[in-house]
């Protein structure tokens, strides 16, 4: 029986040896395919720059080419002879060209990348070449071909890109089992870098996208894995109730910027009253805040919550040598500059050996001539062609050592050709002028290739100054904070304790209201045993019974101190101790006391700023206890960690702990300095430091369009890229600024206090009229300023050094000033600035803008009637006038012999 089915199983055997395995031949066409997909359909190469229906499109406009505009569906058409995948995808990727306005000239409705629109169909948009793609893409004679799909037509295998367009362009593709994500760069700064590569140094790329927006690049990476940008919105803050978007992130549009704002309000995340897209030719997403909500709060939660700020991770995968290679930007270009050093080596060669032939014929055919081969009896019998060649190879014989080449068969064809009209027509004088141009342009090409570096140098500096208008950094580099969500999150959650059971959350809404916080933040719980604990804000948490404070936790914070008394428990004896809660694990609970079992707290208070009350403690009667009554001022006892034991305040019972008088902070300032890169204010240390912040104390920003602004010290203040001056409010401290005078065409010195105006009032220093501007602000006692004027009529030239402190005493902030000159002034400098003398304020009739008009008409009517002679005198009361009061020194032994008048002058009795 065993036989029998070994012999009805044989026949199976032997057709299962004809079998290939379904895993071979998923193997085989698995990597058949992604072969195909990464190195034609994906990926961009690193010569050109272009993925292969990219390059079809452009061979297929440069052949359809004639200067004038073409359908685009007619280029589609044309292209399918190349790109075997359909109209669509052809029709996709060169609208993606021609948004990119680099290389495609468009005409019609192309649609916007930064709207999302879509372009027309087809049928109804035009397209040509533009002067730069013209200019760097094309040249067939350094160009290698291959057969199209179909074997019918000739493409390129890439096309002889002399510039690095991959990078300018920027690409992003999704292959088999890898991914290209190139960032775009910017026109300028890449030839710049291409400049630096032939010079000898490597180049430093970050991305310019073309939506603008600010960008953190400083992790790029050079482009490769692992790197990451940064890139967010430009928001200009109108008003305290008005946002504008101007500029959007790279990779989204406005259309998706709003959708993501209108989702993280409903969210709760910000709080917004109505947004506006009124973007035209250029961005503006207005955003309206909901009442009492802070513009500048709103900024960071912008970022924080929407697509305002995204993370872009760029992975730079090009095709080199048939392979997918993955290589940073910078190495990218140093390979493209490379290239198109080759290609216009390649060109300068070709033009060498076609200026060559051109002498080599001319010289051909004017020996030919002159020689009067055409006559010879020889030539004129011979029968056949290779007669022919027998006889001009003797009759050219003599003339061999004058040829670069050999003389070919060809080359006779050629000279035989000639109609015998343009023989007898030579004229030898003008060829040899022709030759002897020729031989120049050789010396030319030449030069050239020996010097081949210095010819790429001036070949991207011809690009640079013909292509370049226009093409500026549109992205602003900077260096983000990173905005804390937990800390912007908008307090939407209303926080409940039920201190006896022991329960937190936002579900508890029949129990005692704590305060509004959001859903990212985290609460401390203290209890009466002594315990602390921080957990997040839920529905309903237990924390433990016996609450007696409840807060919203606040990370790293060393301003916040709790004040406490408690009694240990095993010993009885109260201690009194100081402290803040600064970084913790969430849900574990920690100890305030010793420890012992039954310990209690007795006094307990919360303070944000570090006060210090002083209490009353009553001691229960005993008989050692002479006095019963104590006070304890807490500012005397040190701030130190949540797990410090504290010092003993009585080893009695204590009866009763009452207050007797809140206290001040014991803190010293907050110390606040500036960023200038962050363009935010830190107490880490980082920039300008301003000083020590407390209480009402503002802060001054003075911005380039002549107007100032207080704010206050909060460290979530944005601050205007036009400013120009911020430092610590000092409402004592004196000012003096230069400004030009719009109507009165002149410029202006004024000193000055800032007034105290309401925080986040912006008021101006200078007039209103058209043509005013700031030029100039200092805060020193005695600023010095050179002055180049034009003195007299005949307009000579002068240097002049002002001490402004000598020009003019203490103004109203809105006061005119006086003239800062009375000639012509051409610039103005400041050289130094001193506080050696002390400025006091005196207050002074203010001059208006009429009376400063005024006086100048008069000033130039007076010049125009004093005759040339009498330029000299000047009336002796003018002259008293304009010089500087007088100051008189005195020295004040008693401060009470002071008395200040209802003026405001100081004055002595």
């Amino acid at each position: 029986m065993s036989e029998d089915l070994s012999q009805d199983q044989s026949p199976e055997k032997e057709t299962l040896h004809n079998v290939t395995p379904l895993n071979g031949l998923y193997e085989n066409w698995f990597l058949d395919y992604a072969s195909y997909v990464i190195l034609d359909r994906a990926v961009p190469h690193i010569h050109d720059g272009l993925k292969p229906v990219q390059r079809r499109i452009l061979h297929s406009l440069k052949e359809m080419d004639d200067g004038r505009f073409n359908k685009a569906a007619n280029v589609i058409g044309n292209t399918m002879k190349y790109h075997p995948h359909g109209d669509a995808s052809i029709g996709d990727a060169m609208v993606q060209i021609g948004q990119k306005n680099l290389l495609i000239d468009t005409q019609g409705n192309w649609g916007d990348p930064i709207t999302g629109d879509s372009a027309a169909a087809p049928r109804y948009i035009e397209a040509r070449l533009s002067k730069f793609a013209n200019e760097v893409v094309f040249n067939p004679d350094t160009t290698e071909w291959q057969l199209s799909y179909d074997g019918r037509n000739r493409e390129p295998v890439t096309l002889p890109v002399k510039f690095p367009l991959l990078l300018a362009q920027g690409a992003e593709g999704i292959a088999v089992g890898l991914a290209t994500k190139i960032m775009p760069h910017n026109f300028i700064e890449l030839i710049d870098g291409s400049i630096e590569i032939l010079r000898g140094n490597r180049p430093s790329l970050l991305p310019d996208f073309p939506t603008g927006g600010m960008a953190d690049c400083s992790a790029y990476n050079e482009g490769l894995r692992g790197g990451k940008i940064r890139v967010r919105a430009k928001i200009v803050e109108r008003d305290k109730k008005t946002l504008a978007i101007t500029e959007i992130p790279f990779s989204t549009t406005t259309g998706g910027l709003m959708d993501s704002i209108v989702a993280a309000n409903d969210k709760g995340k910000i709080k917004i009253k109505k947004i506006e897209d009124n973007t035209a030719r250029d961005v503006e997403i207005i955003v309206h805040l909901a009442p009492g909500i802070s513009p500048d709060v709103t900024i960071d939660a912008l970022y924080a919550f929407t697509d305002c700020e995204l993370s872009i991770s760029p992975n730079t995968c090009v095709i080199r040598d048939e392979k997918p290679h993955f290589m940073s930007v910078n190495d990218i270009l140093v390979e493209s500059t490379n290239n198109t050093r080759e290609l216009l080596r390649q060109e300068l060669q070709i033009r060498l050996d076609e200026l060559k032939e051109k002498i080599f014929f001319s010289s051909l055919l004017k020996i030919f001539i002159q020689e009067g081969m055409y006559k010879h009896p020889d030539y004129e019998t011979s029968g056949n062609f290779d007669n022919v060649v027998e006889v001009l190879n003797g009759l050219f014989e003599p003339f061999f050592t004058q040829f670069y080449r050999q003389i070919l068969p060809e080359d006779y064809k050629k000279l035989i050709d000639k109609p015998m009209s343009s023989i007898t027509r030579f004229d030898v004088k003008k060829a040899d002028e022709v030759m002897k141009n020729l031989e120049n342009e050789i010396k030319e090409v030449k030069h050239h290739l020996r010097h081949l570096t210095d010819y790429a140098i001036d070949w991207f500096e011809m690009l640079k100054k013909k292509f370049g208008e226009g093409r500026q950094r549109k992205t602003e580099l900077r260096t983000f904070d990173r905005v804390e969500a937990a800390q912007v999150a908008l307090a939407n959650v209303k926080l409940y304790v039920n201190r006896t059971d022991g329960f937190i959350g936002s579900g508890l809404r029949k129990d005692e209201f704590v305060c509004d916080c959001s859903d990212l933040d985290e609460i401390i719980v203290f209890r009466e045993d002594g315990r602390c604990i921080i957990t997040r804000v839920q529905d309903k948490t237990f924390v433990g019974k016996d609450i007696i404070h409840v807060a919203v936790f606040k990370k790293n914070d060393e301003r916040t101190v709790y004040n406490m008394i408690y009694k240990d428990g095993p010993s009885g004896t109260s201690y009194i101790k100081r402290f803040s809660v600064v970084g913790v694990t969430r849900d574990k609970e920690y100890d305030l006391t010793k420890g012992g079992k039954g310990s209690k707290v007795l006094y307990f208070t919360a303070n944000p700023n570090g006060e210090a009350e002083v209490v009353s403690i009553a001691l229960k009667p005993h008989s050692k206890l002479r006095k019963l009554q104590m006070d304890i001022d807490f500012a005397e006892i040190a701030i130190k960690g949540r797990g410090s034991m504290g010092n003993i305040v009585s080893k009695y019972p204590l009866k009763k702990i009452t207050l007797k008088s809140k206290g001040v902070s014991t803190l010293s300032g907050r110390k606040i300095w500036y960023d200038e890169i962050l363009k935010r204010l830190n107490v880490d240390g980082r920039g300008k430091y301003l000083g020590e912040f407390d209480g009402d104390d503002k802060i001054l920003t003075v911005l380039s369009n002549g107007s100032y602004e207080l704010s206050s010290f909060d460290l979530s203040n944005h601050f205007d890229d036009k400013m120009i001056l911020i430092e610590k409010y000092n409402p004592e401290k004196v000012y003096t600024i230069i400004h030009f005078e719009g109507k009165a065409k002149n410029y202006f010195v004024k000193r000055f206090l800032f007034e105290n105006t309401a925080i986040g009032k912006q008021t101006s220093l200078i007039s209103d009229e058209a043509g005013s501007k700031l030029v100039l602000i200092s805060g020193a006692s005695q600023p010095v300023v050179k002055v180049d004027q034009l003195k007299g009529k005949t307009q000579t030239p002068e240097n002049v050094e002002l001490n402004l402190a000598d020009l003019i005493d203490v103004k109203g902030m809105k006061a005119m000033g006086n003239r800062l000159s009375q000639h012509e002034v051409q610039t103005i400098e400041l050289l130094t600035e001193h506080d050696d003398a002390e400025d006091v304020p005196d207050p002074v009739a203010e001059v208006s803008l009429e009376e400063a008009v005024e006086s100048e008409l008069q000033d130039e009517k007076a010049e125009q009637d004093v005759p040339q002679k009498d330029e000299e005198k000047q009336d002796p009361a003018a002259e008293a006038s304009e010089k500087p009061a007088k100051k008189v020194d005195f020295e004040i032994t008693n401060p009470d012999d002071i008395e200040i008048d209802d003026s405001g002058q100081l004055g002595l009795f």
